[in-house]
């Protein structure tokens, strides 16, 4: 048998101060094989990033350190290395692909002189054999029209296209291993499955291993050859893919398997409250042109959108990145101005309301947006921003503690958790406090922007039950917005499907997943990852039913 590219071998990293445990990872044991992808599941925290960080040499200075094991490289140990040598070996025999490419990407170089400088680095090639060397790569990703691109700015690039150049730039020198940190996480399902399709390719052309971290189950069906669970710092299962999906062995890899949504929606009664949000032949378009622009470039970002939501009932909105859901949200909540049409919250149209105006009326209508650390302050406590919108109309700040107490309990949260900062919260309890928060406003209409897609699959199905409790409980309309199909199958009463700024598709979610009548809507259950695997999950949900968890409450 062929040496693998990547051996661990009892590697512990242990963490320096205080912590909920001592060691990040314990008693890692894994391979990664040429031409071989491995897939590491696990919740966060569950130390997947971490071993990455390791193998790479990035964990953080004087926060972790390797403390023992061995990390080979193509049979090189990695642990005695200096920071000189590690360096050397990132980017030619080893790289990293990193979730975020808009926060891994200098915002003010050109894309192609970013994915230049690993060449720069470590070849002596030229100026003009690197910029042909960037531009074949850019071709081999399947970017679009490379000569144009290649000088672009991240920020002129789409979500999908900036994790090509990522992947560009860490494959340009054809590394041994890549290192895929859940690079498909903040990405539409047709865009995913691009990426995913690509990271295939490209590891196939050069027989690289890949180590690929995710917490979606239907990706790693998808893509690997063997999976590895991860839990609190240490590997509880590993196996062949079909092997782990089929019959995983642990509580733990089946209660990640049963959280996983199901394309299937559940029966739902059909809502019949009042109207509480109905938009009326809603545009909204960027850009303007005058006589000193005249050929300033016009977005149509919403188009001719009509659509009723009612009380207690949840409308999803989907489609891929840039279709417009997330504008008809900011349009609805007041969050950006609308160029034509109505936006009625009970028969009152606010879309040309004067701010003085529609002031007192944005305690009806609250927004949970996609990153609940970024949505808090991190100088303030949780209660003084739970309290703030309240106190901000008129309630006594008494009054206002007390309610920011019971909706903490509301959201499963301790009541005395108020004095606590955002930082001292895991990411699924940030987001139950973003919900209390607008739940504090006492609204009629709660517009969740994403708010789910950041979190991992077991505390994903935690909030998601949370949502749909929230609603039935203070008997909220619910506009939400996702990318991830089988969410939507699962939270939502009707679906409306948006391209290119217009709804192509829209009914009960029963019937769209049933029967999708527009093309465009076919092409995205398509793309779903794992939309082929529902043996897994319908399996794992009756094995759950008698699974365990250590340390969960059942």
């Amino acid at each position: 048998m062929a040496e693998p590219v990547l051996e661990i071998a009892n590697l512990a990293v242990a963490i320096n101060g205080s912590g909920d445990r001592p060691y990040a990872v314990r008693g890692i044991n894994l391979t990664v094989g040429a031409n071989e992808i491995v897939c590491v599941v696990g919740e966060s925290g569950s130390g997947k990033s971490v071993t990455a960080q390791a193998v790479m040499g990035l964990l953080p200075k004087n926060a972790m350190q390797v403390e023992t094991g061995s990390m080979r490289l193509q049979g090189e140990e990695l642990t005695t290395k200096s920071d000189v040598d590690l360096r050397a070996l990132r980017g030619t025999r080893m790289a990293m692909v990193f979730q975020e490419p808009m926060t891994a990407l200098n915002p003010v170089e050109r894309v192609g002189d970013q994915i230049a400088e690993v060449l720069e680095v470590h070849t002596d090639l030229d100026p003009k054999a690197r910029r042909e060397r960037v531009l074949e790569m850019m071709r081999a990703v399947h970017l679009p029209d490379p000569e144009q691109m290649i000088d672009a700015y991240p920020h002129q690039l789409s979500g999908g296209q900036r994790q090509r150049i990522m992947i560009a730039a860490a494959l340009v020198l054809d590394p041994a291993l890549l290192i895929a940190d859940e690079p498909t996480t903040a990405l539409d399902v047709t865009t995913q499955a691009q990426i995913l399709k690509l990271v295939k390719e490209m590891q196939g052309r050069k027989k690289t291993g890949v180590l690929f971290i995710t917490h979606d189950f239907g990706v790693v069906s998808e893509i690997a050859d063997r999976v590895v669970v991860m839990q609190m710092g240490r590997i509880v299962e590993q196996g062949p893919c079909e092997e782990v999906l089929r019959n995983p062995r642990e509580d733990y890899t089946r209660m990640l398997l049963a959280a996983v949504p199901s394309m299937t929606p559940p029966k739902r009664s059909p809502v019949s409250g009042p109207v509480v949000l109905q938009t009326e032949k809603l545009f909204k378009t960027y850009g303007k042109r005058s006589l000193f622009q005249p050929r300033a470039r016009i977005v149509n970002a919403v188009s001719d959108v009509s659509l009723t939501v009612r009380r207690g009932e949840t409308l999803g909105i989907v489609g891929e990145s840039g279709s417009g859901k997330s504008t008809v949200a900011r349009c609805v909540a007041r969050l950006v101005e609308a160029t034509s049409g109505a936006i009625r919250i009970d028969d009152v149209d606010i879309a040309s309301m004067k701010e003085a105006k529609f002031r007192p009326m944005r305690r009806r209508v609250q927004f949970i947006f996609q990153d609940p650390y970024r949505s808090l302050n991190p100088r303030r406590t949780v209660g003084e921003a739970i309290i703030e919108g309240p106190m901000n109309f008129g309630l006594g700040r008494k009054e206002a503690l007390q309610r920011a107490r019971d909706l903490m309990a509301v959201v499963h949260l301790s009541p005395d958790a108020i004095d606590r900062y955002p930082h001292q919260f895991s990411g699924g309890q940030r987001q139950r406090i973003c919900i209390a928060r607008a739940l504090a406003m006492e609204p009629e209409l709660l517009i969740g922007d994403e708010p789910v897609s950041a979190l991992d699959v077991s505390v994903q199905d935690q909030v998601l039950k949370l949502l749909d409790e929230v609603r039935r409980r203070f008997d909220l309309a619910v506009l939400f917005i996702t990318h991830d199909l089988r969410v939507a199958a699962q939270v939502c009463d009707r679906i409306a499907v948006m391209q290119r700024g217009f709804i192509v598709e829209q009914g009960t979610t029963s019937e769209v997943f049933a029967a999708p009548r527009h093309e465009y809507t076919r092409a995205l259950f398509d793309a779903a990852p794992g939309r082929n695997r529902e043996f897994f999950a319908a399996k794992a949900a009756d094995m759950a039913a008698e699974a365990v968890v250590p340390g969960r409450p059942h």
